[in-house]
């Protein structure tokens, strides 16, 4: 099976490609803004960079900027929309800059603190949890359409990292990464984290199964 052995699927998890609120760094939780004509390009490079890989199963969030991330990768037509991959819920805090917010709560945390009138870290969690539910219950390798933060809290729930350390795992728009496991069932890991190879300019690269590396195209 193309991408990790048959007993051990893998997850391909990919981030949405560019918004308005992405670039300005506005937090965008339910708010449905589409992809930037930069987030549309960069999405077609992920169609690259996972070609030749078969799924047995794709999941999207039902927010537009994943859907379309989705299509334009190529995966639309077999994708199913999955509730539980939406955002973070952001409450109050829906369209405000971490700036914004830190100069009125300098310690806030979102890992931590969640948002008022939005989602608790523990209620984000819970939704993770069942998402890796799905993910375990699919014979074969998953790829996964969705936004930055819950995607960061998905990784640190496969791998037993607590909602705090989520923070620690940066995402950039349009990246890709991949959980899977060491060796063992039991082990579950992070094989690749927030790869944009694919995004250069000048360079083709694809997720090479057997490795999980991602490797340039030689022209």
């Amino acid at each position: 099976m193309a991408g990790g052995h048959k007993e051990l699927p893998v997850v391909y998890l990919a981030r949405h490609g560019e918004t308005a609120w992405s670039i300005s760094g506005q937090h965008t939780g339910l708010t449905d803004l589409p992809l930037t004509e930069v987030g549309e390009n960069a999405a077609r490079k992920i169609r690259s960079a996972l070609r030749g890989l078969r799924f047995a199963g794709v999941f999207s969030s039902p927010l537009r900027r994943a859907r379309r991330t989705c299509e334009l990768a190529g995966f639309g037509a077999s994708a199913e929309i999955l509730d539980d991959l939406v955002e973070w819920d952001y409450g109050v805090y829906e369209g405000r800059t971490s700036a914004e917010i830190h100069a009125e709560r300098p310690s806030w945390n979102l890992f931590r603190d969640g948002c008022p009138g939005g989602e608790s870290p523990e209620e984000v969690a819970a939704r993770a949890d069942r998402v890796v539910e799905v993910v375990r219950s699919v014979s074969g390798n998953v790829l996964l359409f969705s936004s930055g933060h819950f995607l960061r809290m998905l990784a640190a729930r496969w791998a037993g990292i607590d909602t705090l350390g989520a923070g620690s795992l940066m995402l950039s728009t349009a990246s890709l990464s991949v959980l899977g496991y060491e060796g063992s069932i039991a082990r579950p890991a992070v094989r690749l984290w927030n790869d944009t190879h694919h995004l250069f300019s000048g360079s083709e690269w694809y997720v090479n199964a057997e490795s999980l590396q991602l490797t340039e195209v030689t022209k």
